[in-house]
């Protein structure tokens, strides 16, 4: 196995005991991310912060989505005693939604295994927060007509830095709010090279395009902001998520790292607005009629107010 030809290195002696002898495995790197049982979630499933793997794949479909669980997987925590398959998955990335929509699969270990989206768009096609860079995902975006901008909903530590390298490969520009390049740039000896194209100021909606809206939510950070595309897709970062456990929309207190009470605010303003599908950075994905979208904000806007 080699990273050259993006296949993940993973040593069987590294495995995990809960999937011994068997095909598919999840060694002692894994992170406890998710992202596998969210690709593949009939074969992966994550127990008290680690994956495993609940069903080896025994049908080809679902042996191509295992495989892609494992490429997508940030720290090359699954492997696979069979490769016949390998290739032939890694050419599903992008993986499409829906329309023109793709997750882009590629997480990396620097955003804990966050989702990044692409749209191909007749005006130029868009990058929603940033994949790792992998040569075999550029090549395909490329075959797609490359990137014209790239959204950052918001910066977390390092993970700037792939979005940095998709801008030089394409000749992207980024578009990110001022009060997180701010915030990058009192970390970054390199703050001038790295510095986002478009800075967005205040925390009125941006209106970029007849079919680009942008939501600004402070909460998570400062500058946090939301994508939403066609009055339907709405790309969330880490401001909102589905939770397949209990069927509901979710945000996380503990990972709040400005302001609770003000992300409560910004989830009140996110309420008006008409949306179908939920894209997060973290957590999982959901496509809902609107008829069940505003009841779901609701009660999470329910739930919000009644942590301190």
């Amino acid at each position: 196995m080699n990273r050259k030809l993006e296949m993940q290195d993973t040593s069987e002696n590294q495995q995990s005991i809960t999937n011994s002898a068997e095909n598919f495995f999840v060694n002692s790197a894994c992170i406890g991310c998710e992202v596998c049982s969210q690709l593949a979630p009939d074969m992966f499933s994550v127990i008290v912060s680690h994956a495993v793997v609940i069903q080896q794949p025994e049908q080809q479909e679902d042996k191509r989505r295992a495989f892609h669980a494992l490429l997508a997987c940030p720290t090359a925590a699954i492997g696979s005693r069979e490769k016949e398959g390998l290739s032939t998955a890694l050419t599903d990335f992008p993986l499409l939604l829906a329309e023109n929509v793709y997750d882009c699969g590629f997480t990396s270990a620097k955003s804990y295994g966050g989702h990044s989206y692409f749209i191909e768009h007749p005006d130029g096609n868009w990058l929603i927060d940033s994949p790792r860079f992998v040569p075999a995902l550029a090549k395909k975006l490329s075959e797609l007509g490359g990137v014209r901008t790239i959204f950052l909903t918001h910066y977390d530590d390092a993970e700037h830095a792939d979005a940095v390298i998709y801008a030089k490969k394409f000749g992207a520009e980024r578009i990110v709010h001022i009060e997180e390049q701010s915030r990058i740039g009192k970390q970054s000896r390199t703050s001038q090279q790295e510095a986002a194209e478009h800075l967005i100021k205040g925390n009125a909606p941006v209106n970029w395009h007849p079919d680009f809206r942008f939501l600004i939510v402070p909460g998570h950070t400062k500058g946090h902001m939301l994508l939403l595309y066609k009055g339907k897709y709405l790309f969330t970062g880490d401001h909102l998520f589905w939770q397949k456990r209990t069927q509901s929309l979710g945000a996380i207190r503990e990972y709040c790292w400005y302001s609770w009470p003000e992300q409560v605010k910004s989830m009140e303003r996110l309420a008006k607005e008409e949306f179908e599908w939920v894209l997060p950075r973290h957590g999982d994905q959901i496509q809902l009629e609107a008829s069940q979208m505003k009841p779901a904000m609701e009660r999470l806007l329910q739930h919000m107010n009644e942590i301190d």
